[in-house]
Order: structure tokens, then C-alpha cells, then sequence
């Protein structure tokens, strides 16, 4: 077996390392921007028409199996559960893939307004670009969606949304994954259908079509009703847009919207970032199986040095 020297050791580390470096950030500043699929579908949720019944939970939970709620969708007493400091509303968790929360902003008079929650399905999602092992995917529908089976665990996907949507579950200690709507993806959306929880409500709250005919429609809505409307679409620039748009009678800041987004993709925030995590993923290895090298190494002199006595 060659022996290798400690200097040759770090001659060729450095060296792959480096590679390994300049080839990945290459590969990360490199990258095009992508704005979505231009035919993808979409939904918009116009808040003036939710009357806070939950049907879409349960629509949801029904869809994709999901256990029994410990309070049932009937029981409008969830509307009071907060967190923390008395403002956070529920979200979305391993078991409910989307919730609605009831707010009481002042710009609407005393009347309460409800807001439903789920996974937004950016046009560039930040959960995608900021996961090194591609366990998402942006489909031509408009879906994110999430194969656990390459997914490593780093839950980085959590940190990186704006929207705070990823929820990880540890059911299982060997496989935990994470878990947010699909878009129905599996079962409807590649079909043509609209999500469950669209074609459940009975408001018509939730309209499914394409998003640039969303887009129309939400302007005209406000046209011919600036007073109902606060003159925005939510979701339209947002983070570079989203699948999930909303329209709403009151600013959007008074019903936990964060309106302190960026209009332009994520993405643009995390080039650095994959440049960076490749990196260490190869400077690690080069450098354990070089210290297992050198020590095997030694160990071989000093076994040679004991034979030749």
C-alpha cells in the first residue's frame, strides 16, 4: 500500500476541496431564475366570503387520511386557541395540512374574519432552493410537492419559509419527514380537479383556476368594489407570487399576513447559501478519510519499525 505523507494529505484535500468549492458555486450563481409555469393552476381565497366553518379542514383531513381532530370541526371554540404572546393563531401541523383562524382587526367594524392557512405553494419556493438533496419539487401545475425518501432531516426547508408552513413530525424514529399540503397533487390537481377543500366550501370562498385568470379576477373584484377591498393581492408578487392568493376587506397586517416580504423570489437570498452547503458536505468526507489514512499510516511504521528489530 502507498503511504501518503501528511503534507501530500493536505496538498490533496485542499485541493479536492477546493474543486469540490468552486465547482458548487459555479453551480449556485449559475442557476436561472425560474418564475413558475406559466399555464399553472392556482386558487384564490377571498376573505370577505369565509364564514369560518371549517368545511375545508375537514374536506382536507378526509382527503389525505389524516387523524380525527381532538376538538371536532364543529367545535368554533378552536377559534380561540393563541400561542405565545396571545397573537399567534394555529397552524398547520403533521395532522392538519391546512387550518383556519378567526381574527377581530379593527378596521372591520367588531366583526370577526376568518383566514385560512396552508401551504402557499410558491411560483420559486424557498423550501425548494434551500434544499441541497432536491426533496422538492415545483410541478407545471403549480404544486410543491415532497418525496421523504431523499430527504435527510436537516429541516432547513423550515427555517427558509416565509411562511413559516413545514411541519416535522417524529412518528417514526427512523423515518421522520416532513409534512404540508400538497395541492392535492397525487390525488386531484395532476387530474385537472380542484383541491378538496376548494370544492368542499360552501361560500365559494376558494375559486381554483389558472393563476393568471386569478390574477384578473381579483383585480376586477376590486374595480368594481373598492370599498369592500383593500387595493392588493396578496400572493400576486410576494416572494416572486404564489399559487395561493388572497383578497381581503381589511389590511392584511391586522389578520397575521407578513407584509414585510420581499417581491422578488427567495432564491436570490439563498444562491450563497448552496453554494456554501455542498461545499462542507465534500470538505468533510476528504477530510475524515484522510485523518483514517494517516492513522493507518502511522500505524503501519510503527509495525514495521517492530519487525525490522
Amino acid at each position: 500500500m502507498r503511504k501518503i505523507s501528511r503534507r501530500g494529505f493536505f496538498k490533496v484535500t485542499a485541493a479536492g476541496s477546493s474543486a469540490v468549492a468552486v465547482s458548487s458555486t459555479k453551480k449556485a450563481f449559475g442557476m436561472k431564475e425560474f418564475h413558475g409555469y406559466p399555464n399553472s393552476m392556482g386558487v384564490l381565497v377571498d376573505l370577505t366570503r369565509c364564514i369560518g366553518c371549517r368545511t375545508c379542514e375537514a374536506a382536507c383531513n378526509k382527503e389525505h387520511g389524516l387523524p380525527e381532530p381532538e376538538l371536532p370541526f364543529d367545535d368554533f371554540s378552536v377559534f380561540d386557541q393563541v400561542y405565545h404572546d396571545g397573537k399567534e393563531k394555529r397552524r398547520t401541523s403533521d395532522k392538519a395540512f391546512t387550518v383556519v383562524n378567526r381574527y377581530n382587526p379593527k378596521a372591520s367594524g367588531g366583526e370577526p374574519v376568518y383566514r385560512k392557512f396552508q401551504c402557499n405553494h410558491c411560483n420559486e419556493p424557498a423550501c425548494l432552493t434551500s434544499c441541497f438533496v432536491n426533496a422538492y419539487t415545483k410541478t407545471k401545475e403549480g404544486a410543491v410537492i415532497y418525496n421523504p425518501d431523499v430527504c435527510v432531516g436537516c429541516r432547513m426547508c423550515m427555517v427558509a419559509c416565509p411562511f413559516l408552513v413545514p411541519a416535522y413530525t417524529y412518528e417514526s424514529a427512523l423515518h421522520p419527514q416532513i409534512k404540508k399540503c400538497n395541492f392535492c397533487y397525487d390525488t386531484r390537481l395532476k387530474y385537472g380537479k380542484p383541491p378538496a377543500c376548494v370544492e368542499a366550501c360552501p361560500q365559494e370562498a376558494l375559486t381554483f383556476g389558472h393563476r393568471k385568470t386569478l390574477i384578473k379576477i381579483a383585480h376586477e373584484r376590486i374595480r368594481e368594489n373598492p370599498k369592500k377591498y383593500v387595493d392588493h393581492v396578496y400572493g400576486e408578487t410576494e416572494v416572486g407570487g404564489t399559487s395561493w392568493m388572497y383578497l381581503s376587506g381589511v389590511p392584511f397586517d391586522q389578520l397575521g399576513f407578513n407584509t414585510d416580504l420581499q417581491h422578488h423570489p427567495i432564491l436570490d437570498n439563498t444562491k450563497s447559501f448552496l453554494g456554501f452547503v455542498p461545499m462542507v458536505l465534500g470538505i468533510w468526507p476528504a477530510l475524515f478519510m484522510g485523518f483514517h489514512l494517516l492513522a493507518k499510516g502511522g500505524k503501519g511504521n510503527d509495525e514495521d519499525k517492530q519487525s525490522n528489530k
